[in-house]
């Protein structure tokens, strides 16, 4: 509990209330700090990822290690099994700690790959039936798709996106790489202004087989998606396109600290005090 209240208050030292210089002393039966001058409590807990949760912050912050140390993420029965709590309690648990993956921000340059994929939906399923006499091809309508970027030895950004039409696709390419920079893209149309909006463009015709060419290629990225399907797949087996993008986050947060000094747990923790709004949780 201290801890969390270092983290929320840092070196505030000023009643909320009565606006006196004043130090806040534990109340022992509760999970609250009292002011020594008016009573006041304030709990450290609120509005964060805690809020109203009657597990304890030791289990909690064994469920934060836990995703900190895994590699392909941590489901909620396991969650279920390691803390013996209810599935709907791991569930939700679960959900909360996704969240402090989300807020990096990162500016990409230099050499700069990027790709977009489809998650759910297989394309053998969509063809004409006799249950589904309409063909439809290579349709994504049951899937939702994602668009990601990634430096050459650097960070990597990635976002569920309604559709990637030539606009969203130019947006997300302004908004994540540095003008100048080198981008490697396949051959996809949406990508054709990349060059007319100051970028460095080189294509790697995937159509004809060319998956190399002069040090341009998409294999980074690719081999991202490759391990975010597959880990999504083996661990939480199915996610709902409107959670899809807190999974995505939790991927490209462990991606980006591959190189990382401070242990991931370390960098959990120090976000656990960020102001948390609670959503549906339903899949």
């Amino acid at each position: 509990m201290h801890k969390v209240f270092t983290l929320k208050y840092k070196n505030t030292c000023t009643c909320e209330k009565c606006n006196k210089p004043c130090k806040y002393h534990r109340v022992q039966s509760q999970k609250v700090y009292s002011c020594q001058w008016c009573g006041h409590n304030i709990s450290p807990t609120a509005g964060t990822i805690f809020h109203k949760s009657p597990t304890p912050l030791r289990d909690w912050f064994y469920a934060i290690y836990l995703f900190s140390v895994s590699k392909n993420g941590v489901s909620a029965k396991e969650l279920e099994r390691q803390l013996g709590v209810t599935y709907k309690c791991a569930y939700r648990i679960g959900q909360r700690i996704k969240s402090l993956f989300d807020g990096d921000i990162s500016v990409l340059q230099a050499i700069v790959e990027v790709d977009e994929t489809y998650y759910r939906g297989k394309e053998k399923n969509k063809h004409a039936s006799k249950r589904t006499p309409n063909n439809q091809g290579r349709s994504t309508k049951t899937k939702t798709p994602i668009i990601g970027a990634v430096q050459r030895g650097g960070d990597l950004v990635a976002k569920v996106v309604k559709n990637t039409e030539a606009k969203i696709v130019m947006d997300f390419v302004q908004t994540n790489i540095v003008k100048g920079s080198e981008v490697n893209t396949d051959e996809y149309k949406a990508y054709s202004k990349v060059r007319s909006r100051g970028y460095i463009h080189k294509v790697i015709d995937h159509s004809k087989k060319m998956y190399w060419f002069n040090g341009a290629s998409t294999n980074t990225m690719e081999g991202f998606w490759s391990q975010l399907k597959r880990s999504i797949h083996g661990t939480y087996y199915s996610v709902s396109a409107k959670h899809l993008q807190k999974y995505v986050n939790e991927f490209v947060f462990r991606y980006n600290r591959r190189f990382a000094t401070t242990h991931n747990f370390i960098s959990l923790m120090e976000k656990v005090a960020l102001p948390f709004q609670e959503v549906d949780q339903k899949s």
